[in-house]
């Protein structure tokens, strides 16, 4: 009886925070209970493309599954099988055997692909291009402590003092202005002086006269035009040249001659005013594997990038029209560009992240769609990016990238809102979201859409006729809202991520107790099926 109470309890609970979401006018048309009309198809319905998520595997071997995809469908995305991790090897080589095989199968059965997806910073192939920043062997010892600036307290670091400038240095743990992990050293120039007059020095390490030793670092600045240098003490002083800084991450190198048994890095940053963010300090005998410079990085990197999105767009040139381009590349939170070090905790061994934009900064989306639009010129392209209908700072950060994308020359033809979403989530915020994205002026397509019921991941929650009811609202919600606020020119489809509850990625991958989707384990039609079906022909 307690958790048949709180079952309940929670359902209305869920329901009254969606009423309270609204906007009075906004529920008008709701019905939730009467989904009782199924004849037909929802892209028969349509006057728009419905697309439906597929896995390889179901697809190709359950009946059922491809018949349900191929009766309500237009169109397919692949889950998996044309992402960077599916398609490229540890050797960068890129093998398309399993991804033409689900496009041949998809093809045959009359159904369109959108391509999905050639950047993002997620299921990549990353001992791959992570091969491309160093060596193959062991990483050499760092003779420098505490480089990456973790411990210590307050605005302190352990193996590190401030000689001059103290009330100039100071600790940030703000996620964009460190480069990774919790702790980044942060120094204000005031004003122009003698790059000795702020000063933070390492502990001494160890040396031997007349060896080379390698410093690299990473560095940004609030402000373009920044400069700072490194320099050495123990020893005969020695100088490095300025660095000079950008508004992005920079990595930096710099190699020495010992001239003592002890020596310390000081980093000399007083020269030119700005606001500076430094991280990741390390000093390694340079007679071990010298790793590239950040130059020859940000190259390789750039080049992998184009070989991927050139050869995989060209290999389905005039077969796949339009691909998600550009995605998720706003972080949560404030919508920053998403980079490693605003992208919450990462294990190093993870061999599926990769970030672009830590080696090729703001300009990465940019030199992505470039290469997307020079393999096919007539394909559409898209960003895409989620919780935008619950983050409207992540929202208003993805159309300013757009634009500034746009300005730059991007061919950009339309946004895609992913919406992983529940039966709690707030209308108002949908409406505001398809009010923004439609004002863009560009194509705006649905192209994620699943809806919890059990977003608290409780484990009593039952794919029941209460919570049924929540779902089948929130997906004519959304689907009424889509046509209400996005003008017909501007309407490039609809697609549910999936298509039976238990195949659910939320459930296969992620292992919810959920049921998402618009068919349950036995391909039935839930009422969630018969609201955008209502929906559809209502608006046709």
């Amino acid at each position: 009886m307690k958790a048949s109470f709180k079952k309940y309890t929670w359902a209305i609970l869920a329901f009254a925070a969606t009423l309270s979401a609204c906007e009075p006018d906004e529920f008008g048309s709701m019905n939730f209970g009467n989904y009782t009309d199924t004849e037909g198809s929802l892209k028969d319905a349509a006057s728009f493309p419905i697309g439906m998520a597929i896995n390889y595997n179901q697809f190709m071997s359950d009946p059922n599954y491809k018949a349900a995809v191929v009766r309500e469908a237009d169109n397919v995305t692949f889950e998996y099988h044309m992402k960077h991790g599916a398609l490229v090897r540890n050797d960068g080589s890129i093998d398309f055997t399993s991804a033409d095989r689900l496009f041949d199968a998809a093809s045959a059965a009359g159904l369109e692909v959108f391509g999905h997806t050639l950047g993002w910073h997620s299921n990549q192939n990353a001992t791959y291009l992570n091969s491309l920043a160093g060596s193959s062997g062991p990483a050499p010892q760092n003779l420098i402590l505490n480089g990456s600036f973790e411990a210590g307290s307050g605005n302190s670091f352990t193996n590190w003092g401030v000689w001059n400038g103290a009330s100039s240095v100071s600790a940030t743990t703000v996620a964009t202005e460190k480069q990774e992990g919790a702790r980044g050293l942060k120094v204000v120039v005031a004003a122009n002086g003698n790059p000795w007059n702020i000063q933070v020095a390492s502990d001494l390490f160890p040396t031997q006269t007349g060896k080379q030793y390698r410093v690299t670092f990473h560095i940004k600045a609030a402000n373009a035009g920044g400069k700072m240098r490194l320099s050495t003490q123990g020893g005969t002083p020695q100088y490095s040249p300025d660095f000079n800084t950008s508004t992005d991450w920079g990595q930096f190198t710099w190699t020495f001659p010992a001239t003592d048994a002890q020596t310390r890095i000081m980093i000399d940053i007083g020269s030119t005013a700005n606001t500076y963010f430094l991280d990741n300090f390390s000093v390694v005998d340079a007679s071990t594997t010298a790793p590239p410079t950040g130059a020859e990085v940000a190259a390789k990197v750039d080049n992998a990038l184009q070989t991927f999105i050139s050869q995989t767009v060209t290999r389905y040139k005039g077969k796949v029209k339009a691909w998600d381009v550009v995605n998720e590349p706003m972080a949560d939170g404030n919508g920053a560009l998403r980079v490693r070090a605003n992208s919450g905790t990462i294990p190093a061994t993870a061999t599926d992240k990769f970030f672009w934009a830590d080696y090729l900064g703001r300009n990465w989306g940019l030199k992505a769609f470039q290469y997307a639009a020079a393999a096919d010129p007539n394909a559409l392209l898209f960003i895409n990016d989620y919780n935008l209908e619950s983050n409207n700072a992540k929202l208003d950060s993805l159309i300013q990238y757009t634009m500034e994308l746009k300005q730059k020359g991007a061919k950009i033809n339309g946004i895609g809102t992913q919406m992983h979403i529940s039966t709690n989530t707030s209308y108002a915020g949908i409406v505001n979201m398809f009010k923004k994205l439609a004002a863009t002026g560009l194509l705006v397509r649905v192209s994620e859409l699943d809806v919890q019921l059990n977003p608290s991941e409780l484990s009593y929650i039952t794919d029941d006729a209460q919570h049924r009811g929540l779902q089948a609202a929130m997906y004519k919600f959304v689907l009424e809202s889509y046509i209400k606020y996005v003008p017909a020119n501007q309407r490039h489809g609809f697609t549910i991520w999936g298509v039976n509850d238990p195949t659910s990625w939320l459930v296969l991958t992620l292992n919810k107790n959920d049921f998402p989707l618009l068919f349950d384990k036995d391909y039935n039609k839930k009422p969630a099926y018969s609201a955008l079906l209502q929906t559809l022909k209502a608006n046709k």
